[in-house]
């Protein structure tokens, strides 16, 4: 991806020495990956919905840190945040451009522990987005585990990352977010995940749209970048993580989509670059 030399935003809170994560795309959980994998095992085993399971747990800041000197970043992780700042940076000349009225969003750089307007977070396990405060946290050592543990490396893989949290910042601008989460309370456990997979399959469409606009306007693509965001999309699926955590799948447990789908629609979203194309909701062939 070329992204060197070009302009970095300058909506980032550096906050890194003292703060924490939550897992790719839900709700702020205390415990890290390992916690999330030991909930969708047990999710599967008692039939409940691990999304459930989650939300129902305390968050907690963890232990206090005292810092005597400033947070020294090492030179990988550095330019990290600088590549990070230019794909947000690309996301808000994409969505000015697209929308009236465009909000940006902050993005926080943490490690250890975060305060987010939705909670508590820790457990440095990565990217997620607070419609609260309208801002992206993430934990850069997210990209190790994007690249070891799911197998997804690139530097493209990682700006999809990025792509899908502001997604579903303007999921948020756009009300689509609240309507969904009204609807808690007044559908089984088993239609809410259905809503929540069109949520997460549009921030993957949304994300695809920012790329086609991108790349229209800035050339950011380079060989094999289009397929390292169409790898990191499939490992992200619910079936594969199921697959992997449990060695089968429960369907209705689906909380963001299939690999297959995920990369459908991030592939959508690439290709016409249309943001009315992307009405997951009414659509028949999810």
């Amino acid at each position: 991806m070329q992204w060197r030399g070009r302009r970095q935003s300058g909506n980032v809170d550096d906050q890194r020495g003292g703060g924490g994560g939550r897992g790719f795309g839900g709700m702020p959980v205390k415990g890290g990956l390992g916690l999330v994998v030991i909930v969708i095992i047990f999710g599967l085993i008692t039939g409940k919905n691990p999304l459930s399971l989650l939300q129902q747990m305390p968050l907690d800041s963890g232990p206090s840190v005292s810092q005597t000197e400033p947070y020294q970043a090492t030179p990988e992780e550095e330019e990290l945040s600088q590549f990070v700042k230019v794909v947000l940076a690309d996301t808000e000349d994409v969505w000015n451009q697209l929308l009236d009225d465009y909000r940006e969003p902050t993005l926080v750089l943490f490690t250890g522990n975060v305060q987010s307007g939705c909670g508590a977070a820790d457990a440095s396990t990565g990217p997620f987005y607070c419609g609260a405060d309208e801002r992206l946290y993430i934990d850069l050592s997210f990209y190790e585990e994007l690249r070891s543990r799911f197998g997804a490396p690139g530097d493209f893989a990682q700006a999809y990352v990025i792509a899908h949290e502001v997604g579903h910042h303007v999921q948020h601008l756009m009300g689509i977010t609240d309507k969904v989460h009204s609807m808690r309370n007044q559908l089984s456990e088993e239609e809410y995940n259905k809503l929540s997979v069109k949520l997460e399959l549009q921030a993957d469409f949304l994300a695809g749209v920012w790329a086609h606009h991108a790349q229209n306007t800035k050339q950011i693509l380079e060989q094999g970048d289009f397929e390292e965001a169409m790898n990191a999309a499939s490992a992200i699926g619910d079936d594969r993580l199921q697959k992997q955590a449990r060695g089968y799948v429960v369907p209705d447990s689906f909380t963001h989509g299939t690999s297959e789908q995920r990369q459908r629609w991030f592939k959508k979203g690439f290709t016409t670059g249309d943001v009315n194309q992307g009405d997951t909701f009414n659509s028949d062939a999810l």
